[in-house]
């Protein structure tokens, strides 16, 4: 295993909500580290969030690289949370990444660290399954916890 992979096995899940309605976007979520260098911190995850995401606006690409992108928002509230790397760009492809094409900004979602089976300890992603079967049941697992801290 590279140096670069195992930086990302150490890293912490987070469950990603929509800052504006508290919709959860996503269980498989990730604190980001972009290749183009921008400031601006963001999350990210490698599965698709077709159940709370929808595109919005025109393809447009990075200032910083060619990787072609769209803008996602929430299914709930309508607003924009984020961007899909629709196309990524050679020097984007052939350098270290984590595969995660689905960007969240830092200003318009919030995160939780995912727990463990347990509950006891934070799920780092080398723990986390290629895909989450159950993905609907977390989702829905971590609306009815929001709900009773909304109460």
């Amino acid at each position: 295993m590279s140096f670069v992979a195992s930086i990302f096995k150490e890293k912490q899940v987070s469950v990603l909500h929509c800052r504006y309605c508290k919709q959860v976007l996503s269980t498989r979520g990730m604190k980001a580290e972009l290749l183009a260098g921008a400031d601006q911190e963001m999350f990210s995850t490698d599965i698709p969030p077709t159940d709370s995401v929808d595109f919005v606006g025109t393809c447009y690409y990075f200032e910083a690289c060619r990787c072609k992108l769209k803008n996602i928002a929430c299914l709930r509230c309508g607003n924009e949370v984020g961007y899909h790397v629709l196309a990524p760009c050679r020097p984007c492809l052939l350098s270290s990444n984590n595969g995660h094409l689905w960007m969240f900004h830092s200003q318009y979602v919030y995160s939780i660290s995912r727990m463990d089976e347990s509950g006891m300890c934070i799920l780092l992603w080398k723990d986390l399954p290629d895909t989450d079967e159950n993905q609907e049941g977390l989702l829905s697992l971590y609306e009815e916890e929001h709900e009773v801290y909304l109460r």
